[in-house]
Formats: C-alpha cells, sequence, structure tokens
C-alpha cells in the first residue's frame, strides 16, 4: 500500500473543501484552488479529513493514489498559510528592487528586466541581504515563477555570479592556470 497515499488529509478550520466526483475545490483566507483528478481515484470528505482510495494494486493505481493525496494536501496548504521560495542575487552591482508590484533585477545586462507577477503571486526584496522571496498559494506557480526569475541570469561556476536558490550549492571551478 501506498503509505503516502493511506493517510488523510487534515482540513485546517477557516478552509473550505468541495468534492463532486473526483473535482476538489479548495477555498481558503489566502485563496482557492481547484483540481479535478483521475476517474479511478475515489476521494472522500468525512470529519474535517480527506481520504484518498484506489481501487487495485496496479502500478499505475499505485503511483496515482500517493499524488493524488499530495495534491489535495498542496491545496489544502496553500490555501491555508500558503508557500514561498528565496532567492539570492550574488554579484557585484547585482541588485534586486521592487516597483509597485513588479519586481526589477540589475544583473549586469544593458537594461533592467522587469518581471511582472501572475495572479496570486507577491514578491517581497530584502536590499541588505540581497534576497528575493516569490510567496504565493498555489505550489506549483510559486516554483515556476522563482525558476523563471532564476534563469534571467543562472549562477556561473568561475565566480558565482547570478541568482541562485537560497539553499543551493554552486559547484565552483578553477580559472585559467597563469604561467609558472
Amino acid at each position: 500500500m501506498s503509505r503516502i497515499g493511506q493517510l488523510p488529509v487534515v482540513v485546517p478550520a477557516g478552509v473550505d473543501v468541495k468534492i463532486k466526483g473526483t473535482h476538489v475545490k479548495v477555498k481558503g483566507p489566502k485563496g482557492e484552488l481547484q483540481h479535478t483528478f483521475p476517474a479511478d481515484m475515489a476521494i472522500a470528505l468525512d470529519k474535517g479529513e480527506v481520504t484518498v482510495k484506489r481501487p487495485s494494486d496496479e502500478r499505475t493505481h499505485r503511483a496515482l493514489h500517493g499524488m493524488t493525496r499530495a495534491l489535495i494536501n498542496n491545496m489544502v496548504i496553500g490555501v491555508s498559510a500558503g508557500f514561498s521560495k528565496v532567492l539570492e542575487v550574488n554579484g557585484v552591482g547585482y541588485r534586486a528592487e521592487l516597483e509597485g508590484k513588479n519586481l526589477i533585477l540589475n544583473v549586469g545586462y544593458s537594461h533592467p528586466v522587469k518581471i511582472e507577477p501572475p495572479e496570486g503571486i507577491e514578491f517581497e526584496v530584502d536590499a541588505r541581504t540581497r534576497q528575493i522571496v516569490v510567496k504565493g498559494y498555489d505550489k506549483q506557480v510559486v516554483g515556476h515563477v522563482t525558476a523563471d526569475i532564476r534563469k534571467v541570469r543562472p549562477p556561473e561556476p568561475y565566480k558565482g555570479k547570478g541568482i541562485k536558490y537560497l539553499d543551493e550549492r554552486i559547484r565552483r571551478k578553477a580559472g585559467k592556470a597563469g604561467k609558472v
């Protein structure tokens, strides 16, 4: 049995879950998410807990069982607490700043790069620590926006300049060896 799929998803106070067949709609203080899951999964809500059951022990059903439960759990956590990812800007003269809701990046190009947040996403910039915080209620969108920001100037292996995740480790390379 799937260990993740077997666990019930506890619905906290202030979060409303509606299930119609395999269509799940979750509404909370941060926002509203909905998703339609594969028809084979049986999703039920009772006593403030969402449970997912699978019809058989086939390989595809086992995979869908854990994935369905994990996605529902992410939806519930997202609308109640939200998700965030932190990026770090490294490099001489590299900086990030907010202009209204938009993120402005000065990372070595001849022009500043402007990034507009999609719906449900907000940016925070700490100029002292040179960190960018991406916050939102949809885990997938938060990860996608964060990856797009990192793509503007990925970290390079020689000096480590660029935009990287806070917990990312850059493998450094030695430069050219001079004549001895």
